[in-house]
Order: structure tokens, then C-alpha cells, then sequence
């Protein structure tokens, strides 16, 4: 290919990963975390045992509920399982209908339970929002409202982020079989992380295309249903996701001669041998159109959301209604649909899957952090070889170094302090939920300032062990909530909550691993780099990263 050819690519990779690196950074750093959503929840929200009614009972639970509020029979759940944060073994929730339908902010939950004497009692329930706070995090790209016109801002990342990908790939072509694997250590910084981005690019490349690509398919995707319901369904398909209108239940049905639940799901696991049910969502059960959708899980095949798929039945009489939803018996369309959402949010392969999205994220954040740092070191001023004058370094270079440090590492103790804060705010005044919010974006704000007053060098230092300091609360919370009970607070003894408090070590290890090397170079670098700690004012001129020197 023409020099000159490769020299415009590579500007459209350099200037579209700088436009959008900072918010990719936070979409993956953020989605590596969702990737594992129910730990999150897990650990977040206090444990409830002893409230589940048994699955034998739930027929007189639903009777029992409906016949207190009727108005539930629009739309309810019954769990499955017996995971000690669900609030109980019946739910609903109560939406503003002016509201946005990705819009949690203003949802209302209950639980139904059976007191002592077997009657039926309707709760509000108050479930952990923390997850979901971090997942919108991830969906659009640091901004706090999950709304249209923030999803079509991510959309537009997205886009700039598989052009920066497609550019990146065809300036490397030239030199890639020579330098895929060429991972050059020594004095010269630059050229090391150079060829580290360039080797987790290319490696991660398939990974990133399908992350690029469902992006922007998520951002536009009420438009894509619009046009494949008319073309493909008839118009008949458009309806099949929407919330159910809070229109008033039809009489002439009586839900006590419905199909028990176990029933149910004997009637969705012969239809489907290896479907694994989890919960089952009632609809309009006490009108003529009533419908259950059984959800659940098939590891051996795609499933078109996060919490898997569903086979819709009749509620009395167990009848399959519909199964284009259903992992497996999916038809080409709908699987094809469902496939940019499993891709996305590994819907598919089980736990194994999980982790390895969970790593390719972390890998993914630290791409567009790399980038931004070998575009601030591309750019450096040295000081000349016979020992003149350190140079300034160009203003535009010192705010980008420090926009990216206290952006990057913002979002890492805004989510660390936000995992913490949930739980501490739950004990200390009851509504965690309300907390979620200031906090991060109270750590976030704060991390960027302190970088444009410090400079990148000092800053990055200071903020990296604030990250190790955020991270290493979240075991150490765990830890002082089982000696102090008299804090209000829980420990979660499930795998799963254990997990959180594991990773949440690994990750101080490492980032104090990346801030006792960032102090050191930061210390004994040359002076002529942003990242020394030499007398630069900050909005003049310092900003922070993790040592990259070029010589």
C-alpha cells in the first residue's frame, strides 16, 4: 500500500480513538463489571432467607395476591430460585408510564409473601440498584440517564470506535506478520507499549468488531424493529417485547385454576429437553389473552438476552404459545437478531464466556488508555542532546494527558466507591439506592479535577492509590460487616458475592502494582515528559498516565 495512504489512516485511527477513547474506556471498564451483574447484586443487597415460599405453596401465594390487588394480574413474576438476595419468591414492579422503558429511576417493587397464618401480604421491596447503575454506566458511555438521545451518542462512539478499529488494522498491514508478536523490552517505553497495543489490538480485533458493531445496532435498534416487524413479521412482531399497558384486567378468568408452576415447567422442559427455567413472568392472567413466559437458559445454545430466553405457554393449559424466543428453537431472523444481543453481552457458553468477556473488557479499557498515552508521548518535546533546557511541552499534550488520567482513572474509583457506597448506604440510611448516583459521579468530577490542579505526574500517582484504596474496601467492608454486626450490615455467604470480594483484591493488587510504577517513573523519568514531576503548573502543563517514556 501507498505511503501516503497509510499516513491517512492512520490520522483516522489516532483521531477517532482520541474522540472516543475516554468514553470507550468507560463503556468497557463499566461492562467488564456488568458482565457478572447478579455477584454485584448479590453482594450489594441484603440477604432475605427464610422469606421464599416453597414452590409447592406458590399457587396459593398468586391466588392469595391476586385477590388482594387484582391489578397485579397485568404482570408479575415467580423466581425460581433460592438466591438469598431475592427479596421473595413473588415480584412486581410499577412503572411510571410517561417514563422511558430503559428508564429504572422511577420503578416501584413489591413482593407478595405468606405471613404465619398462610395469608397472602403484599411489601414494597427496595432491591439493590447497583448493577443496573453500573450497566448503564456501560451502555452509555459514562452518561447517567439511559435515554435515547445518550444511546444515540453511544451509537456515534461506536461508530467513530469501529472506524478507529478498520483504520488501525490497514495501517498495520504493512509491517503485521513482521511485528504481531514483536513485544520489545527495554529502555525505550514508548516502543514497548507501542507494540503491546498493537498485539492486544490485533488479537482482541474479533472481539472488538462484535463490540463495535452490536453497539451501534443497540443504539439504533427501535428503528431496526420497526423495519424488520414490517418486512418480516407482518406487523404482528413489534409487540412481543413491549411493557404490558397498565389497562385494566379483564374479568371471567379465575386464576386459582391455573397450571401450578412446577407443572409448567415440566410443560417448557419437554418442549425443550435442555432449557433451564429460572423464573417464570405472568401476563394478563385473568384475561382472555393470559401468558406466562417461562425464562431461562440453554448453555449449548444462543440466547437473545442477558437473563436468556423464554417459551411462552397458556397459563391453564400449559399449551405452547410462541417459542421465537426461546434458546435453541429460535427461527433464522429472531436468531439472528438475538445473536448481536448474546455476542454483546455473552448470552452464550456459560461462565467459562463470561470470564473471558470479563478479561477482554478489562483488555479493552486499557487499549484506549494505552492509545491516549502513546498519542501524548508521540508528541513530546525532548531536550536536546547537549544538555540544554528542558523544554515546555505543548499545552494541548499536558490537558489530554490529564483529561486522560482523571477520566480513566475517575471511572475506577467512582465504580469502586459506588460498590462500597451501596452497601454502607443501605446501613447507615436505609435508601442506598438514592446514593449510587452522587457518589460516583462526586468521585469522577473530583478525580478530573484533581488532575487538571496536579498535573499528569502527581496526579496519576494520587489517583492510582486511591484506586487501590477504593478497590481494597470493597473485601474490607465484607470483612468488617461479619465482626461488627451492630453496623446493620451483611455479609452474603454465596460464591458468588466471595467472587466480588476476590476479584476486588486482584484488582488492588494490580492497580498497586501500575502505582508503585507510576511513582518511579514519575521519579527517576526524564524531565523533558509530561509525567515528570518537574514544575509544571497544571492547566499549563502537567497531566498523569502510567509510565510510557520515549527516548
Amino acid at each position: 500500500m501507498r505511503s501516503e495512504f497509510v499516513r491517512i489512516y492512520k490520522a483516522v485511527h489516532t483521531w477517532t480513538g482520541i474522540v472516543a477513547g475516554m468514553a470507550l474506556f468507560i463503556a468497557f471498564y463499566a461492562g467488564a463489571l456488568t458482565v457478572f451483574k447478579e455477584p454485584l447484586a448479590a453482594w450489594a443487597s441484603p440477604p432475605v432467607a427464610g422469606r421464599m415460599v416453597p414452590l409447592a405453596d406458590t399457587p396459593k401465594l398468586i391466588a392469595g395476591v391476586l385477590a388482594a390487588d387484582p391489578a397485579t394480574a397485568r404482570d408479575f413474576t415467580i423466581h425460581m430460585g433460592d438466591a438469598e438476595h431475592v427479596p421473595g419468591r413473588m415480584g412486581w414492579q410499577v412503572r411510571d408510564t410517561d417514563a422511558d422503558d430503559h428508564d429504572e429511576s422511577s420503578v416501584r417493587h413489591y413482593v407478595g409473601t405468606l405471613d404465619a397464618t398462610g395469608q397472602a401480604r403484599i411489601e414494597a421491596s427496595h432491591p439493590s440498584q447497583l448493577a443496573s447503575f453500573i450497566d448503564v454506566l456501560h451502555r452509555v458511555v459514562g452518561l447517567p440517564v439511559d435515554s435515547d438521545p445518550n444511546r444515540w451518542v453511544m451509537g456515534l462512539v461506536a461508530a467513530l470506535y469501529a472506524l478507529a478499529l478498520i483504520s488501525g488494522v490497514v495501517v498495520l498491514l504493512p509491517s503485521l506478520v513482521k511485528d504481531f508478536f514483536a513485544l520489545r523490552l527495554g529502555k525505550n517505553l514508548k516502543r514497548m507499549w507501542l507494540d503491546a497495543h498493537n498485539v492486544v489490538g490485533i488479537v482482541s480485533l474479533p472481539f472488538h468488531l462484535v463490540m463495535a458493531l452490536t453497539a451501534v445496532v443497540f443504539a439504533y435498534h427501535d428503528g431496526i424493529y420497526i423495519v424488520q416487524d414490517k418486512f418480516v413479521h407482518d406487523g404482528k412482531w413489534g409487540t412481543a417485547f413491549q411493557r404490558q399497558q397498565p389497562a385494566a384486567a379483564a374479568p371471567g378468568r379465575d386464576p386459582a385454576s391455573m397450571l401450578p408452576p412446577l407443572e409448567l415447567i415440566a410443560r417448557a422442559q419437554a418442549f425443550a429437553p435442555g432449557f433451564e427455567p429460572t423464573a417464570l413472568q405472568y401476563q394478563q392472567v385473568t384475561g382472555p389473552r393470559a401468558v406466562v413466559r417461562v425464562w431461562g437458559k440453554d448453555a449449548a445454545a444462543v440466547s437473545p438476552r442477558a437473563r436468556g430466553g423464554f417459551a411462552a405457554l397458556d397459563p391453564y393449559t400449559g399449551k405452547v404459545i410462541n417459542s421465537d424466543f426461546l434458546p435453541g428453537r429460535q427461527s433464522t431472523p429472531n436468531l439472528f437478531v438475538s445473536s448481536f444481543f448474546a455476542l454483546h453481552m455473552a448470552a452464550f457458553g456459560g461462565t467459562a464466556v463470561q470470564w473471558m468477556y470479563f478479561l477482554l473488557g478489562l483488555a479493552g479499557a486499557w487499549l484506549f488508555y494505552s492509545g491516549n498515552l502513546l498519542w501524548v508521548e508521540s508528541r513530546r518535546r525532548k531536550r536536546p542532546r547537549d544538555g540544554g533546557e528542558v523544554p515546555a511541552q505543548r499545552r494541548d499534550v499536558r490537558l489530554m494527558a490529564a483529561a486522560t488520567v482523571g477520566v480513566c482513572l475517575g471511572c475506577v474509583c467512582g465504580i469502586s466507591l459506588t460498590i462500597v457506597g451501596a452497601k454502607w448506604a443501605y446501613a447507615l440510611v436505609g435508601d442506598a439506592n438514592a446514593w449510587l448516583l452522587p457518589v460516583y459521579y462526586t468521585t469522577f468530577f473530583g478525580c478530573i479535577v484533581w488532575a487538571f490542579l496536579q498535573g499528569a505526574a502527581k496526579a496519576a500517582v494520587h489517583l492510582l492509590w486511591l484506586a487501590v484504596m477504593a478497590a481494597l474496601a470493597i473485601p474490607l467492608t465484607s470483612g468488617l460487616a461479619a465482626v461488627a454486626p451492630g453496623l446493620n450490615m451483611w455479609v452474603n455467604t454465596s460464591l458468588s458475592s466471595l467472587g466480588v470480594d476476590i476479584t476486588a483484591c486482584v484488582g488492588a493488587a494490580a492497580l498497586g502494582w501500575m502505582a508503585r510504577a507510576t511513582a518511579r517513573r514519575v521519579r527517576q523519568g526524564g524531565a523533558d515528559s509530561v509525567w515528570s514531576e518537574g514544575p509544571q503548573p497544571c492547566l499549563q502543563g502537567g497531566v498523569p498516565g502510567v509510565g510510557v517514556q520515549a527516548k
